[in-house]
């Protein structure tokens, strides 16, 4: 079945790896705002590309339209190091990108989406919140805290926003290419899931998609693991 949006403004923060994925898939049919932090992007069909700051005082989105129907968090970081490593300032940047930004992002943007009747946030977390991996430490404790802002947010402003978060496993984005930029990686990394393959930024953004739109409407405060099964099967 096709997802419909109906013509929606959405704003997508991160166009890189499964932000870029997701904004290209709601503008088929759909206004796309678009945030990038490093390397600037052209306006493409739908979409427009605008700088955006996270670690910035100020908010700097007067770019967006008095109504948005969706918010997608995309932005976010990757430093996997020994827990004996992690310095304090490793753990504030950490949570002003992952956490901070997405609280100030999603404040911002509250009388827009209650424009909306039918408005839906989508944040993002990782599965190592739920499975321990060895030095995930730094990438856990901040997701772990984006997915009690999103049960938290969920019940706060329902019924007229939706709040549901992702957590996915590995998944071949600019952020991972360290991590599998090699065959031998690749396949090390694949065996580990029951599906056998790393995920796609589709397949992160599909998701991502179904919660954005009318077809989840009795969907809010879950955090689903698209993860190639690694999170639930041995």
């Amino acid at each position: 079945m096709l997802l419909c949006y109906r013509d929606m403004n959405y704003l997508i923060a991160g166009s890189s790896g499964i932000g870029d994925a997701l904004a290209h898939q709601l503008s088929d049919d759909n206004r796309v705002y678009a945030t990038y932090y490093q390397q600037p992007k052209q306006d493409t069909f739908n979409i427009s590309y605008h700088y955006w700051d996270a670690f910035a005082n100020e908010m700097n989105l007067d770019f967006l339209p008095d109504s948005l129907d969706g918010l997608a968090y995309c932005v976010g970081a990757i430093q996997l190091k020994p827990f004996t490593k992690i310095q304090p300032q490793d753990l504030l940047t950490d949570y002003q990108l992952q956490l901070v930004g997405a609280f100030k992002m999603i404040q911002y943007c509250l009388p827009k989406l209650r424009m909306s009747k039918k408005a839906s946030i989508v944040l993002f977390s990782t599965v190592a919140v739920q499975s321990g991996f060895t030095f995930h430490s730094l990438i856990s404790a901040s997701k772990g805290a984006v997915e009690g802002l999103t049960r938290s947010l969920a019940a706060e402003l329902a019924p007229g926003i939706r709040v549901n978060c992702i957590a996915p496993s590995l998944t071949h984005t600019p952020l991972t290419h360290t991590l599998l930029n090699t065959q031998d990686k690749n396949n090390l990394h694949a065996q580990r899931h029951p599906l056998k393959r790393i995920g796609t930024p589709a397949d992160i953004a599909n998701a991502a998609a179904f919660l954005l739109s009318e077809q989840s409407s009795w969907v809010t405060g879950q955090v689903f693991h698209i993860d190639g099964g690694i999170g639930q099967l041995r």
